[in-house]
């Protein structure tokens, strides 16, 4: 156990705005809190500007980034500065630990799960995605394909979730999903050629700029031609979307 963060966390570098791009699904949140069960202390790894922390329950946020940090509202809960894989917590502090979308920016996945299931008295609770259902997705396969070659792309789920001890739960994403995760915007195309919106999103700073530019001018030519609707319009449901977002879920 160690108090020590990390100098410079990605999300000090982009994480310019980043709660007002990425506001918390209230549809999301509520399956998030269903998994966490009757847990009433709950640590939130990775928690950024505080997106899904419930707010019945005593939750106390880990986050390396102090630019992160100073986005959280008010009323958040009470955070620290540092990283999942070194909690700076006894053994069986918190009835549940969670983490959303962050567990890809741990430089030890392995690590960072150890340490959760250290500092919990039993329940686990992981909002994240399956990186081969990323590679499928509309906007890397026709416009992005660097996004797949990420290293924060590069891990097995099912390997991720035999490590916790968890079941796999499918995650639809909402076509008017309130957060700016990549595949967000899945049936609004048009969200990605905001630079605010992409700025806000992980992925789209590990895409060479040039790379960047060529493929947002292309999605914005497609968009204006009706090109994107005839690929896709017909093909794509009307309400929510399997776009990879998954929950693993350790009772």
């Amino acid at each position: 156990m160690s108090n020590a963060t990390p100098s410079a966390p990605l999300y000090d570098g982009i994480g310019h705005g980043y709660a007002s791009a990425r506001r918390p699904d209230a549809r999301i949140a509520a399956r998030i809190d269903a998994a966490l069960g009757d847990a009433r202390t709950v640590l939130n790894v990775g928690a950024g500007a505080g997106s899904y922390e419930p707010a019945h329950r005593r939750v106390v946020a880990v986050e390396p980034s102090a630019l992160m940090l100073s986005q959280r509202p008010g009323n958040a809960a009470p955070a620290i500065r540092g990283v999942a894989e070194s909690l700076p917590f006894r053994d069986g502090s918190f009835d549940a630990v969670m983490a959303s979308l962050t567990m890809h920016h741990w430089s030890n996945w392995r690590a960072g799960v150890r340490e959760m299931q250290r500092v919990t008295r039993g329940r686990i609770v992981v909002f994240t995605f399956d990186p081969l259902r990323t590679r499928e997705y509309w906007l890397v396969q026709e416009y992005l394909p660097a996004i797949a070659d990420s290293p924060t792309e590069a891990f097995d789920l099912a390997e991720v979730a035999a490590a916790i001890g968890g079941r796999i739960e499918i995650v639809p994403v909402p076509v008017d999903c309130t957060d700016g995760f990549l595949a967000a915007y899945w049936r609004r195309p048009a969200m990605y050629l905001d630079p605010g919106r992409r700025g806000a999103v992980s992925a789209f700073h590990s895409v060479p700029p040039e790379q960047l530019h060529e493929g947002i001018a292309r999605l914005e030519t497609d968009i204006a031609s009706g090109e994107w609707e005839r690929r896709h319009g017909a093909g794509l449901p009307a309400d929510d979307f399997d776009a990879g977002y998954r929950l693993i879920v350790r009772d």
